[in-house]
């Protein structure tokens, strides 16, 4: 799916419930809407804008598609909007395929370095699916203002979650697992120090993922 670019952000204004997602309506019908399907409660609206997934507490998702990169930099142009949209709380998630693989370090670089954005990388759509179910589950669990500072007992990494860390370069199975059970998940890795990623990994890694994740 190819997405249009949309010069306007409104989902900030949106109120969403907790464990209910807002989907943009061009999303209907798509492979990531299907697979959220029973799962959680999903709401689609028309006026989103640039907005692709909106979560509660003021979460907003952009999503970029294989598609999406392939077609050539307008999606840059909707990214730039997005993050200049100062009253929503942000992330990206990009499809890192075999097609769209050779585009990724200018998305990274983009959001992650010039933007200072959290970018998640999902192998497809029913990844994606996943990983939205997992942080509407975050959320849901603690209802402060903050869902990055959510404090639990580290719990097994569900395996959209184990998958999405693995795509982060230093980051095999094994540490992605470490990672991901002590930080109980991909919010809180994101905004981990480094000190508290080298007590996990080690600092070689832990420079690597930080230098990934935060700008």
């Amino acid at each position: 799916m190819t997405t249009k670019a949309n010069s306007t952000v409104t989902a900030g204004s949106v109120v969403v419930p907790y464990g209910h997602v807002i989907g943009n309506e061009k999303w209907r019908g798509s492979e990531v809407a299907q697979k959220l399907q029973g799962k959680v409660r999903l709401i689609f609206e028309d006026g989103l804008g640039l907005v692709d997934f909106h979560l509660s507490n003021r979460t907003c998702i952009l999503y970029i598609s294989e598609a999406d990169l392939v077609a050539g930099d307008e999606y840059k142009r909707r990214v730039v909007r997005f993050r200049n949209a100062s009253n929503l709380r942000g992330l990206v998630i990009v499809e890192k395929t075999q097609i769209s693989g050779q585009y990724f370090s200018a998305v990274q670089k983009l959001v992650v370095l010039e933007l200072g954005m959290v970018l998640l990388p999902v192998a497809n759509q029913g990844e994606a699916a996943q990983l939205i179910v997992q942080l509407v589950r975050e959320q849901s669990r603690d209802q402060s203002s903050n869902p990055f500072l959510r404090k639990q007992r580290p719990q097994l990494a569900e395996p959209a979650l184990l998958q999405t860390a693995q795509h982060i370069p230093g980051v095999g199975k094994t540490k992605a697992l470490l990672l991901l059970q002590h930080f109980g998940s991909i919010h809180r890795l994101c905004n981990a120090s480094i000190g508290e990623l080298e007590r996990v990994v080690g600092q070689a890694a832990a420079q690597q993922i930080h230098s990934f994740l935060c700008s």
